[in-house]
């Protein structure tokens, strides 16, 4: 593709220029601006970014973070990486930045530069973590949030951390630490073009007229480049929230499920979206792409059968004393669905409970809670169980003690490897919600609880297992399901739609004592 590049607004920039100007004029934002003070706070605990706006029943616009940490790993000058945009059609794409600069071009390519700052910044702050999902930072947040006079906010600078502001003396928190740090620099990005580079202030505003070219998909926009509370930059879409169903429910049910499934999860990705929209506020979006959020693809290639199930359901969510719900779902329950306390650390959620999923000759064998014995002859059954025609609706791993040592390298760096595998607690599902692995005498055992067990041990594809020691230093685990177990199982949603139940009775089925509503009421 021929690149056509011509500039309309040209500058001089500072190297030392400290104020980054947020605005967003032509989308009707808010105008925001952040810059480093000149004093530098005592109790700034990271770089604040202009809020996402809220979503509102006229404005439901997500942002959605397509590529973080842009920037991040630079050097001196410049960053290896760099941020290349392609036009999927023959009109230019449409860069404006903060101070002004308007840019079209077919290509953009953006790099990376360190620039100092006109004043020192210092940080310092608490830090909770790591946490092995959003879920489990979030009852810390909250418990926090509703003890402390200082608000505590979620961030994830890699993984999921908990941030308060530094008072002294550190919680009560074997995991908690503080982090001071002194910035004299500031990421910044820079505009490549034939005439030279441009040193540019964000947010930046990115249109494509006939699409964005990303990751062999198209995708339309309009877009944003923003810094983070991390000091790097994130690419993010402004999505339409019904869009952004048609870039989520493909790719998490299948496009070929049918169509009372479809739109049930539908149903379950709006609701989702909107409950989660605050999960990156810290960075001013409101979601991811990947699986820590609702993994969002190439919204494009929604097939017409995905787009009658967005367009059957629009607007609709489901509700619990009149909030959406925590609409978790997941591929494969194994034939009993977990509560929500068996996959996170969180509050009971009474639409989020175990019970077997299945005929009712099915449920009547395994009704929960299921001790150690009747979990065996489950994982040992199929016939009458909801979900069967899933790959990992039944799963045998082994696993060796070199392999376990390398699983556990982020937690204990060991000249020991594992000796012992022990199931320490069970919920009423049967999954395992503790597990000790245990070394020689002279190191201390490793306990993993509830979703640390699949984060580190990565191999298995659920925690509703039962595990045997089959050789000197191999365990052998034998188990069913994909995924947490909690809420509705996608392969169970895809056999009781064949068997000609409506999207609703699904959904009530799954989330019980849930209200079935519209979006934004």
């Amino acid at each position: 593709m021929p690149i056509k590049s011509f500039l309309l607004t040209s500058r001089k920039f500072s190297s030392g220029l400290a104020v980054l100007t947020a605005a967003f004029i032509s989308w009707g934002c808010d105008v925001n601006t952040f810059s480093f003070a000149s004093e530098p706070s005592q109790r700034s605990t990271h770089r604040h970014v202009p809020m996402a706006p809220r979503l509102t029943k006229s404005n439901p616009v997500l942002l959605v973070g397509l590529q973080a940490y842009l920037g991040q790993g630079i050097k001196e000058t410049f960053s290896a990486s760099e941020l290349r945009l392609v036009s999927a059609g023959a009109k230019p794409l449409v860069l404006k930045d903060a101070d002004g600069l308007v840019h079209k071009s077919s290509q953009i390519t953006i790099k990376w530069r360190k620039v100092p700052l006109q004043a020192a910044q210092k940080f310092s702050r608490q830090v909770l973590g790591p946490f092995s999902s959003y879920e489990s930072a979030q009852r810390v947040f909250l418990k926090l949030n509703k003890n402390q006079k200082e608000s505590a906010v979620i961030a994830r600078p890699k993984d999921w951390e908990v941030w308060l502001v530094n008072q002294g003396p550190l919680l009560n928190n074997s995991e908690a630490f503080t982090l001071t740090t002194l910035l004299k620099d500031e990421i910044r990005p820079v505009l490549r073009g034939t005439g030279g580079e441009l040193l540019l202030s964000g947010p930046i505003q990115i249109e494509a007229p006939e699409g964005l070219l990303w990751k062999g998909g198209v995708y339309w926009g309009p877009f944003s480049l923003k810094p983070d509370a991390y000091g790097t930059w994130t690419f993010v879409e402004h999505v339409p929230l019904e869009r952004y169903l048609q870039g989520v429910v493909p790719h998490e049910i299948g496009s070929g499920s049918p169509s009372a499934a479809l739109s049930a999860q539908a149903v379950l990705a709006r609701t989702w979206a909107l409950a989660n929209s605050k999960r990156f506020s810290v960075d001013g979006y409101h979601l991811c792409s990947d699986t820590q959020c609702q993994v969002y693809k190439d919204p494009s290639k929604a097939s017409s059968r995905i787009k009658s199930s967005i367009i059957n359901t629009a607007g609709k969510i489901l509700r619990w004393k009149g909030k959406p719900i925590n609409a978790v779902y997941h591929a494969s329950n194994g034939g009993v669905s977990a509560a929500g306390t068996e996959a996170w650390a969180i509050d009971p959620l009474p639409y989020l409970r175990s019970y077997p999923d299945g005929s009712v000759q099915w449920n009547q064998s395994f009704r929960t809670p299921l001790d150690n014995n009747r979990l065996k002859e489950m994982l040992q059954r199929q016939e009458g169980a909801n979900g069967t025609k899933h790959p990992r609706f039944r799963w045998a791993r082994k696993v060796s003690s070199f392999q376990f040592k390398t699983f556990l390298l982020p937690l204990r760096k060991s000249a020991f490897v594992p000796e012992t595998i022990k199931v320490l607690e069970r919920g009423p599902s049967g999954r395992v919600v503790a597990l000790e692995i245990g070394f020689p005498a002279e190191e201390p055992p490793i306990i993993l609880k509830l979703d640390e067990i699949r984060r580190y041990l990565t191999i298995l594809p659920s925690t509703l297992f039962v595990v045997n020691k089959v050789g000197e230093e191999t365990w052998e685990f034998l188990g069913g399901g994909f995924g947490h177990g909690a809420g509705l199982s996608q392969a169970g949603a895809i056999d009781l739609a064949q068997q000609g139940w409506s999207p609703k009775q699904i959904l009530k089925y799954y989330y019980p004592g849930t209200t079935y509503g519209s979006l934004l009421e």
